[in-house]
C-alpha cells in the first residue's frame, strides 16, 4: 500500500523503496514536506533536511504534533499516516482532473448485461406513448392527470387498489362515500395566507391531514379490540387447579 501511495504521489523510484531503511526513510519524509505537505516551520524543516543528525528523531518529533499527526505504534505507520495526509491535500489541489478521471472510468466500466424477465422492466416511463396510455386510464377513472407520468400512475394504482378490487366490486357500497359533500371551501382555516388560492390548497391539506387522523384512529381502535377478544375471553382450565394446599 506504502508503495502504491507513493508511486500515486510520483516519488522517484517509488517501487524500489526500503522501508526498513532508516536514510530511506528520512528522504521520503523530506520529500513529502518539501513537494506536498509543506506544513514545517523553517526550524523544523532544517532539522528534517540534516538527514544524518542525531537529533533528527528529536525534529521528526516536533513535526508531527505540528501537522497533527497521531501516537503510533511503529514508524511505518506514521510513515503511513504521513503517506495519507500527503494524498489528501494533493488530491484536493488537483479535485477537477480526479474527479474527471473518475467520471471517464464510470462511463467506459463494463457493466454486466442483464437480461430482464419482467416485461414492465423494458418499458420507458418517459416515452410519448407511456405518457399517452397512462393519461387514457387516468381519464378512464377520472382522475386528473399531472404533468409527471410516474405520479399519475400511483394516483391511478391508488384508485384501483381501493375501488376496483374483488371484495370492493362484489360491496360497493363499503367505499363508495354517501351523503352530502362537506363545504371545506366555507370552513375557517384559522389562519390567513394573504393568497385565496393558497387558503383553498391549506383547507385541502388540512382535509386531507384529519382523513389519514381519522384512518389511524380507525386501525388503532380495530387493533384494541382484537387484543381485547384475546385478553378479556380467558378459557379456565379446571384440571388445573389445586384445593387445600
Amino acid at each position: 500500500m506504502s508503495k502504491r501511495l507513493l508511486a500515486a504521489l510520483e516519488y522517484p523510484n517509488a517501487d524500489n523503496v526500503n522501508f526498513s531503511d532508516e536514510k530511506t526513510v528520512h528522504d521520503i519524509v523530506l520529500w513529502l514536506e518539501t513537494n506536498k505537505i509543506k506544513s514545517a516551520s523553517q526550524h523544523v524543516y532544517n532539522g528534517l533536511q540534516n538527514k544524518n543528525s542525531a537529533d533528527w528523531k528529536k525534529y521528526f518529533e516536533q513535526y508531527k504534533d505540528s501537522i497533527g499527526c497521531p501516537v503510533l505504534e511503529s514508524q511505518l505507520e506514521e510513515l503511513q499516516w504521513l503517506l495519507g495526509k500527503a494524498v489528501q491535500i494533493d488530491t484536493s489541489k488537483n479535485k477537477n482532473v480526479y474527479l474527471k478521471h473518475a467520471v471517464e472510468n464510470i462511463k467506459t466500466c463494463n457493466v454486466p448485461s442483464v437480461v430482464a424477465e419482467n416485461p414492465l422492466d423494458k418499458l420507458d416511463f418517459r416515452s410519448e406513448e407511456f405518457l399517452n396510455r397512462i393519461n387514457q386510464l387516468a381519464k378512464i377513472l377520472n382522475i386528473t392527470a399531472y404533468p409527471d407520468p410516474l405520479v399519475t400512475l400511483r394516483a391511478v394504482r391508488k384508485v384501483i387498489c381501493s375501488r376496483l378490487t374483488p371484495e370492493c366490486v362484489e360491496n360497493p357500497s363499503s367505499v363508495i362515500v354517501e351523503g352530502t359533500p362537506f363545504p371545506f371551501q366555507e370552513t375557517d382555516l384559522g389562519f390567513d395566507l394573504k393568497d385565496p388560492v393558497l387558503n383553498q390548497a391549506a383547507k385541502v391539506l388540512r382535509m386531507l391531514y384529519i382523513h389519514d387522523l381519522r384512518d389511524l384512529q380507525t386501525k388503532s381502535n380495530e387493533l384494541i379490540v382484537a387484543v381485547q377478544n384475546v385478553t378479556a375471553n380467558p378459557k379456565t382450565d379446571a384440571k388445573l387447579g389445586q384445593v387445600g394446599r
